[in-house]
């Protein structure tokens, strides 16, 4: 008989979404949050021998994550997942670490009222706790942040071959939506004030230079952040070309200086990149479990 071992698993509760409204004064504060609850450590029983002694329910990691919003309210994303992972890791002696995950979704207030909000759609905060023994390593960012410059970028110089149709341009639209993760080297941090200032880099970068390419423009944001952020040993972008095409309206005999465009969704270009620290040790096993790239 062909010998068979368990590999690496990991179990949890995921998606769950929990909004807390912090009403310590008459100006209201909310924070909207969708947790994953995942443990790690000695569960081959559960899996083998279908004994749930070691086997948390994955209803209690739900009760947990609700309990300690309630109990802790959330200072950021970053600070609620380190505090399930020191929970889980020693109220369950056999829980050696685990993975945690939250997706924060903002909301402005309409009006500047107290109590009245607004769903803020520019992006979508992430947060990733990985836990192991000892470690623990803190991976954040956003996603689904759509930007654009209707000037100073083109694309030109690139090799030809007989496949090759798209015209050189030294002036375009460029467009993406971004999404990056980030690794921090330490959990002494004000995750959300880093947050701020490091979605402001990159807004900030996107703006400053002409851009040959979306590469380009990648390699610079990130090396801003590193610079910026010693804590930040690498980070990650995932970045899609979202095109537009000048229209051709000869055939009506209007003229188009670069003004009126066709926005293609599909296919598009997916640029990928990561920006570290020369020096930095490289973390794969933190990535491990993050879907993409990044």
């Amino acid at each position: 008989m062909t010998e068979v071992i368990l590999g690496k698993n990991q179990y949890g509760k995921a998606e769950n979404h929990v909004v807390r409204i912090h009403r310590g004064t008459e100006r209201h504060v909310i924070r909207d949050l969708v947790v994953t609850s995942q443990l790690r450590g000695d569960f081959d029983a559960v899996h083998t021998q279908g004994d749930n002694g070691h086997c948390v329910p994955t209803d209690t990691q739900k009760n947990t994550v609700f309990a300690f919003v309630q109990q802790y309210g959330v200072n950021s994303p970053e600070e609620l997942l380190l505090k399930l992972s020191e929970h889980f890791t020693s109220e369950f002696e056999w829980v050696s670490g685990g993975r945690w995950a939250a997706d924060e979704h903002a909301w402005d207030r309409i009006n500047d009222s107290n109590h009245c909000f607004v769903q803020n759609k520019q992006e979508v905060r992430t947060s990733v706790l990985v836990t192991d023994g000892e470690k623990q390593t803190v991976i954040s960012g956003f996603k689904d942040l759509t930007v654009l410059k209707s000037t100073e970028s083109g694309f030109h110089g690139y090799p030809r071959d007989r496949y090759t149709t798209l015209p050189e341009t030294t002036d375009r639209i460029m467009s993406t939506d971004v999404a990056t993760r980030w690794r921090y080297n330490t959990t002494d941090v004000d995750f959300d004030a880093v947050y701020a200032d490091v979605k402001k880099i990159i807004l900030d970068k996107f703006t400053d230079h002409y851009s040959r390419a979306l590469q380009e423009t990648l390699y610079l944001m990130g090396k801003a952040v590193i610079e910026a952020h010693p804590e930040i040993d690498e980070i990650k972008f995932s970045c899609p070309n979202k095109h537009h095409f000048v229209y051709d309206l000869s055939f009506c005999d209007l003229p188009n200086d670069n003004e009126t465009h066709y926005a293609a969704d599909r296919p598009f270009g997916l640029i990928e990149a990561t920006v570290q620290r020369k020096d930095a040790q490289p973390d794969e096993h933190a990535w491990m479990g993050i879907t993409g790239f990044c």
